[in-house]
């Protein structure tokens, strides 16, 4: 006789059995040479409607929890071992890249709440083909919310992105299924393209932008719609502009495009009109831990750092957004777009 069929079974191994009676609340499985097996208490109502449908006869895989209980039968749970079959079979569909179909079941801020073979899993915005991604403005979250939540009873086509090891997460991407196809189109484009598109959405980020006859889509960064700093891009473009970008960036499926690649530098012979240690008068227009940005025309910010003040505190004392004030100019960087300043006290 074939000695593995005499080896005891393990506590966390997954093993066939046959149905071979039914109770109240009890299953009982004829695990052959091992014994019999049972799944009652929780493991049976936990599995209660698979359990509901097996016949005698039905041959099933459960998972070991107890090699012996009171009675001398091995407990076994379904639930647990369903989970380590479905985990291993996404595992393979994971490395083969194979597609799945989603049911949407429910929306968060962040994403897509879904199942994968029984298992929750989750299909973050960031991973949403560009056609289903929220184009919510200034970055609304109660309406990126109610976009999302407009798929919820809908079926997507995804691929399963990342995969724990105890299955507690898994992540999903729609558009990781266009990936390989976006990235041979864009064998026929290269940095320093320009291209005509249209404006097809903005966010607080940015504004994105289709083009070519592949209806490629990338995005114009908020930094790259103008050379002035920017709130909102909608100061620039509108949904449905239609304009000519510059492709600054090509990085595997994603495209980044310019405006202000196309406009004239401010910056060029900005020695010009101002030199180091001119006096000028500037607008306070942001904060940051750096310091104040200060604007001196419509497209020339400077900075005057956190450390003419000493604290945050200090600068937010002397300085007000949106007020006026006389800077000292201490250094000039044209190439780098850096300007330096220093408040000067009354």
């Amino acid at each position: 006789m074939d000695e593995n069929l005499l080896k005891p079974g393990k506590v966390g191994e997954i093993i066939e059995g046959k149905v071979i009676a039914k109770e109240s609340g009890k299953l009982f499985l004829d695990l052959g040479p091992i014994g019999t097996g049972i799944i009652y208490g929780r493991e049976f109502y936990e599995a209660k409607d698979k359990i509901k449908d097996l016949k005698i006869g039905d041959n099933l895989f459960a998972k070991i929890i107890n090699l012996e209980n009171d009675e001398g039968y091995i407990e076994l749970s379904i639930s647990r071992a369903g989970m380590e079959l479905s985990l291993e079979a996404l595992k393979q569909k994971k490395e083969k890249g194979e597609k799945i179909i989603v049911k949407i079941k429910g929306a968060n801020k962040g994403g897509l709440l879904t199942e994968a073979m029984g298992i929750p899993a989750f299909l973050p915005v960031s991973q949403l083909l560009p056609e289903h991604y929220p184009r919510v403005e200034k970055g609304d979250t109660s309406k990126i919310l109610r976009e999302l939540q407009k798929f919820v009873g809908k079926t997507l086509e995804v691929k399963i992105l990342d995969l724990s090891h105890k299955g507690e997460q898994i992540i999903l991407s729609e558009k990781a299924k266009e990936l390989d196809k976006v990235k041979e189109i864009l064998k026929n484009y290269k940095v320093g393209d320009l291209v005509e598109g249209e404006i097809t959405g903005i966010t607080d980020f940015g504004a994105f932008f289709r083009f070519g006859t592949e209806n490629l889509e990338g995005l114009i960064h908020i930094s790259e719609l103008d050379w002035k700093i920017i709130e909102d891009p909608t100061e620039i473009v509108k949904v449905g502009d239609v304009l000519q970008a510059k492709i600054i960036d090509i990085s595997g499926d994603k495209v980044s495009l310019s405006l202000k690649a196309l406009k004239k530098d401010p910056w060029q012979n900005i020695e010009k009109k101002y030199k180091k240690g001119d006096i000028v008068s500037g607008k306070v227009i942001k904060f940051n831990p750096f310091g104040a940005f200060v604007q001196l025309s419509p497209e020339i910010q400077g900075l005057c750092h956190i450390s003419e003040f000493g604290t945050k505190a200090k600068m937010e004392k002397k300085l007000k957004i949106g007020k006026k004030y006389d800077f000292q100019i201490l250094e000039i960087r044209p190439q780098e777009h850096r300007l330096s300043l220093k408040l000067v006290e009354v």
